[in-house]
């Protein structure tokens, strides 16, 4: 099996939402690294990266997808 990838990071808690519930209706398996971490601490944020989604490399093009629907272009998000 591949090691799952980080495709995008967040800033904020708040900004994964959205998100999460997108990825768990089409059924895509999903983690969020330091997602507790952000949530109870919103100032460590910068200093731990972010929360960053990971997902398994064959979702990538369906996630990038997700990603473009739900943040447009000039949003603070940054996909990597």
């Amino acid at each position: 099996m591949e090691p799952w990838i980080t495709i995008a990071t967040f800033q904020y808690h708040a900004e994964i939402a959205i998100l999460k519930h997108q990825l768990e209706r089409i059924g895509i398996p999903f983690l969020f690294e330091n997602e507790h971490l952000i949530a109870s601490d919103p100032f460590a944020s910068l200093a731990y990266g972010g929360i960053r989604l990971k997902i398994h490399p064959n979702d990538t093009e369906q996630v990038k997808t997700l990603l473009d629907d739900l943040f447009p272009t000039d949003s603070f998000l940054k996909i990597i």
